[in-house]
């Protein structure tokens, strides 16, 4: 403000000796006076000048270089200038922060959308616009209550309570697809909601499968259990004779073995769920392989066999001399399900074939194909579900325990191997195993585990030969 009274001052001087010099030949006509009079307007219009070219610089060009070039509005332009300088800095930074949030928000797992007051949507990351069928552009300031039709969603937001969750189907949740979600509402600002949403329909059918594994494994054991206690009790209140009883306790020590085995199976299950895939150093020589299974197989059906009919036909073919890398044990487990299952459903004088071929991209398929009565299409999907039966009444006098292909399908999941079946009622099933061409070991390869025929051992979900009998009724 000094330099603009100085430079004030230095006009009206200016302009009080232009009139003193006039006033030496014009004695009367006030000189000085007109001079300070037009040496302030003067002032006044250059001022006026450089505070219009300031006010035209900030409406119209306060981004760039403009403005006045001295006195003290040039001040005032560095000042503004600098202020707009800091405060697009302020504003990059806020839109930076703005976006890396909604960035996160659109990275979440889970459904986010802000309500307003009324219900209308802000925005909502594309999780909540596919949990919802909404488009996440079009739908913005839309009310939600018009797009969400779901009755249970509707009677959520009109009761105004959020303190609980709601669940609900997702859009797209089908018969064979469920989906199920999970809903809860927040209040946020000045009347503004948040809606969070996940998918929790992993949840929901583990839970499902949870309630379920629960009530088939007490059925399981409670069958066995009452028919147990029933002799106990028959043993206990008559006086039976000697065939009688030996009867009977033939009888008992089949459902023992039968919980027995059901208990080993569920051991068995645990013990592949927790454990770490086998790797690829222990190997199993597929010759001895099929050797144990056919063996094993040929008493099975001399026990299942009724006196004068023919057994099973068998055809044990492996066309690859090699070793497959996994674990000994779970092999001849899962393999040997698989082999006891077409044995157990086939009927007696069937042709069973076990087959073991090298794919020409590498792969190892192991096949299981008999002449049953085969399995109808609904059932293919459920067949390695825990305890899922085709035929209840069957697979009891059969001894299987509900558990064999679950089995099948861990041992398979941790070898990399994918477990194809194919059945077609009145004709047979057949039933494979497709492992890795990493998992294909040729025969020249160092073998890097005992794969002798004495190092096979036996999972107890895959009996020898001895326990086979026990698990057929009398």
């Amino acid at each position: 403000m000094l330099g603009r009274f100085i430079l004030f001052s230095g006009y009206l001087t200016a302009g009080a000796l232009l009139g003193l010099w006039f006033e030496v030949y014009w004695p009367e006509s006030h000189a000085v006076m007109i001079g300070l009079v037009l040496a302030a307007s003067l002032w006044m219009v250059q001022d006026s000048a450089r505070a219009d070219q300031f006010l035209n610089w900030l409406r119209l060009d306060s981004a760039a270089g403009g403005g006045p070039k001295s006195g003290v509005w040039e001040e005032f332009t560095e000042r503004v200038r600098r202020m707009l300088r800091e405060r697009e800095r302020q504003t990059q930074e806020s839109q930076a922060r703005l976006k890396d949030f909604l960035s996160a928000m659109q990275a979440s797992p889970n459904g986010v959308m802000l309500l307003d007051g009324e219900a209308h949507i802000e925005w909502c990351n594309q999780t909540a616009a596919a949990h919802f069928g909404l488009d996440s552009q079009r739908d913005v300031m839309q009310t939600i209550g018009n797009l969400v039709r779901d009755p249970g969603f509707v009677g959520y937001l009109a009761a105004r309570n959020f303190e609980t969750s709601l669940t609900m189907p997702g859009r797209n949740s089908t018969s064979s697809r469920p989906v199920t979600l999970s809903v809860q509402l927040h209040r946020y600002g000045d009347g503004r909601k948040l809606l969070l949403s996940r998918d929790i329909t992993a949840v929901e059918q583990a839970e499902a499968m949870r309630r379920d594994f629960v009530a088939n494994v007490s059925h399981e054991i409670r069958t066995p259990l009452t028919v147990l206690a029933g002799f106990v009790e028959t043993l206990q209140t008559l006086h039976l004779k000697e065939g009688e009883r030996q009867q009977y306790l033939a009888l008992m020590a089949q459902q023992a073995d039968r919980m027995q085995t059901l208990v080993s199976d569920l051991l068995t299950l645990s013990r592949l769920e927790g454990s770490a895939p086998p790797g690829l150093d222990a190997r199993v020589a597929l010759p001895t392989l099929m050797r144990h299974l056919e063996a094993d197989a040929q008493a099975l059906s001399q026990v299942i066999g009724a006196v004068g009919e023919a057994d099973h036909q068998f055809v044990f073919d492996c066309t690859f001399d090699g070793n497959l890398a996994g674990s000994a044990n779970e092999l001849l487990s899962a393999m040997g399900n698989l082999v006891s299952n077409a044995v157990r459903y086939t009927p007696v004088g069937g042709r069973i074939s076990v087959s073991v071929r090298l794919r020409a991209d590498g792969c190892l398929v192991f096949s299981v194909a008999d002449t049953g009565p085969g399995i109808a299409a609904e059932h293919l999907g459920r067949l390695t579900e825990r305890f899922y039966r085709v035929d209840r009444s069957r697979s009891r006098e059969t001894g299987g325990t509900g558990l064999g292909l679950a089995i099948v399908k861990h041992v398979a999941q941790r070898h990399g191997a994918v477990l194809s079946i194919d059945s077609t009622v009145g004709k047979g099933s057949l039933f494979s195993l497709i492992f890795p061409a990493s998992r294909v070991v040729p025969a020249a390869a160092p073998v890097g585990a005992d794969t002798s025929a004495g190092s096979l051992s036996v999972l107890p979900d895959a009996p020898a030969n001895a326990a086979i009998a026990s698990s057929i009724p009398a």
